[in-house]
């Protein structure tokens, strides 16, 4: 079978990522000595660096980790709402929504704090060790990938009149970041390097680490990212506006280690971050599944997936959240998927349709109850991640999303590690992009946006609530078989994520494998689709009912059919959906493999 690349295989160790710069830091990490973990850990902190537009140290960050010979756990770095975040807040300030920029969408930062709990518990090199790949780009400069640079082009006017601290940055000559010519941040170099010597003098390397935690939320960084929150931003409501940020909810929030929600499919065991993500919408579109699938990329086949994908998402925005108790215990029941199968039929649903697990009445946001669905030419996307593809937004493949009035959503990374002793993890960065909220100028990164992604209605399982997580989109993947920790995969794309990792993972579980093991590469580059019938996680919060984005690559006469059945098809792009990413380990042969994603010319897998 013709591929872009091909599947990597070797036995030593193997990186996926959305940066070629980060999987190769992360594999110069495995030829230090270092284990996956290490690895994974520097891979995160350039990606801050080189992808800018895509994450940020105060963003955040999920991770699935599967430690050889011990349980899968999920790494939760994502933050809550702070102590002053409460629906009555927003509401006083006349906000419907919540903005999707500037510091009052800002959660307690989470992503610092799990790369250095997963340092600390289960890495084994030092943290200057670790970050000194990070500083090397950030302080000598690398060559940005064309994407960095239309995004900052898109806000140039706001950054050049309301966020200066960002044009700085980003607008050092009075122009955006130039492929081919080196871009530095000497402001983040700055803070990782004081970080280091500050947390030098600690100890032990556990010890080093600790302080660097303990710098974070509560020593100069904690500092001037409180004073950032404070300081009266303009933001996407058109309106200036402190956030609520303080020094007590930097202080008092840890990343968490929790079990995974988990479903079995045929001889896998698929294991997801809970239900304060939208990682069990993956698992109910596999309950949802016949025992016999009609044939991969048939109409038959694409229909029942977009279906059942419309039938987990309208679950996902009625149940899912932290601010409730989630029933995914009977959202994943077998007699439950029976009766919601029977509500697929041979034409597209345009509805939202929640069921009632146990019994329970579904809710919804009276946003969601009263939303006119956007006009045909018109987008629902707003200021997170790219969710349409139209005439009103130019979205590039899996990256950033422009809108004619300047506005821009920011989207995400990915990387995957598996190593030779079998150590497994795969994690989705994000938030804190640089059009999320102004950098801040001692520190050189800015306050990420998640909380746009909780509803300002009380009593949803999702509403704005201090102390609880705003239910993320992120989710990465790991996958069991036959009970042994054999595939890491994930991607970047907002509601996407979870639609285009069950197509991969169908992919390589119904497709024969290539050099005798799983076809990584041919998984991610098949013709590829996702659907917006539900609402947008993100500012403005929008849905198009039976809209279905394809890649051109798809076959014609699906596209016909699918057509004929109901669905708003719009033909995308050739390679236009999905940034996939994907490691894998043979548990029988100790071969390990490898893939990333040739959509925008810039995930790389690297590996021996």
């Amino acid at each position: 079978m013709f591929t872009t690349r091909p599947t990597l295989q070797g036995t030593f160790g193997m990186v996926s990522s959305t940066h070629w710069l980060a999987s190769q830091s992360a594999m110069a990490v495995l030829e230090d000595g270092g284990n996956a973990f290490d690895a994974a850990v520097a891979a995160g902190f350039v990606l801050h660096v080189v992808e800018p537009h895509l994450n940020g140290p105060a963003g955040e960050v999920p991770i699935m980790l599967a430690p050889a010979g011990g349980e899968v756990q999920v790494l939760c770095g994502q933050g809550a709402a702070p102590a002053g975040a409460t629906v009555e807040h927003y509401r006083a300030l006349g906000l419907e929504l919540v903005p999707g920029t500037g510091p009052l969408a800002a959660a307690v930062p989470g992503a610092f704090d799990a790369w250095m709990l997963l340092l600390r518990d289960h890495g084994s090199k030092p943290l200057a060790d670790v970050l000194r790949y990070a500083i090397g780009y950030a302080e000598h400069g690398h060559a940005p990938v064309e994407r960095v640079g239309e995004t900052v082009a898109t806000v140039r006017a706001l950054f050049e009149t309301e966020w200066r601290s960002s044009a700085a940055i980003y607008l050092p000559d009075g122009s955006p970041p130039r492929p081919g010519e080196l871009f530095r941040n000497p402001a983040l170099a700055a803070t990782w390097k004081r970080l280091v010597a500050e947390a030098s003098d600690a100890g032990d390397r556990e010890s080093q680490i600790e302080k660097a935690r303990e710098i974070w939320r509560s020593g100069f960084i904690a500092e001037a990212l409180v004073r950032q929150a404070q300081r009266p931003t303009m933001d996407t409501s058109g309106v200036r506006h402190a956030g609520t940020l303080t020094a007590t909810d930097l202080a008092g929030w840890s990343a968490t280690y929790e079990a995974p929600a988990t479903h079995e499919w045929q001889e896998w065991t698929i294991c997801k971050p809970g239900p304060w993500s939208q990682g069990p919408a993956m698992l109910q579109q596999l309950a949802l599944l016949p025992t016999q699938l009609p044939p991969y990329e048939s109409a038959d086949y694409t229909h029942l997936l977009i279906e059942g994908c419309k039938l987990a998402m309208a679950d996902r925005e009625a149940w899912y959240g932290d601010g409730a108790e989630v029933p995914l215990e009977d959202l994943l029941a077998p007699a439950y998927n029976e009766q919601r199968q029977s509500l697929i039929g041979p034409r597209a649903s345009h509805e939202l349709r929640p069921g009632s697990p146990g019994g329970r009445t579904p809710r919804l946001s009276r946003y969601v109850r009263d939303a006119k669905p956007a006009p045909s030419g018109e987008s629902s996307l707003g200021a997170g991640e790219p969710t349409v593809n139209s005439g009103v937004y130019q979205r590039e493949p899996g990256d950033i999303a422009v809108a004619k009035d300047g506005a821009t959503s920011g989207d995400t990374c990915h990387l995957d590690v598996v190593d030779r002793w079998g150590n497994m993890v795969a994690a989705t960065p994000s938030g804190g992009w640089l059009q999320s909220n102004p950098v801040v100028p001692e520190l050189g990164f800015p306050l990420g946006t998640r909380l746009q992604m909780a509803w300002l209605d009380e009593g949803l399982p999702n509403s704005l609530t201090p102390g609880r997580r705003p239910r993320t989109t992120l989710s990465p993947s790991l996958a069991l078989r036959d009970g042994v920790p054999t595939l890491a995969f994930g991607t970047p794309g907002g509601d996407q994520q979870d639609q285009w990792q069950l197509h991969f993972f169908l992919a390589v579980a119904l497709r024969g494998g290539a050099r005798g093991g799983l076809d990584l590469q041919g998984a991610i580059d098949a013709p590829n689709w996702h659907n917006d019938s539900f609402p947008s996680s993100f500012y403005p919060r929008g849905m198009r009912p039976g809209l279905v984005t394809v890649e051109s690559r798809m076959k014609p006469e699906a596209v016909e059919e699918l057509r004929r059945r109901g669905h708003d098809v719009l033909v995308g792009e050739p390679w236009s959906e999905g940034r996939l990413c994907a490691v894998a380990r043979d548990a029988r042969t100790g071969v390990l493999s490898a893939a990333a994603n040739p959509r925008g010319m810039q995930g790389y897998a690297v590996g021996r």
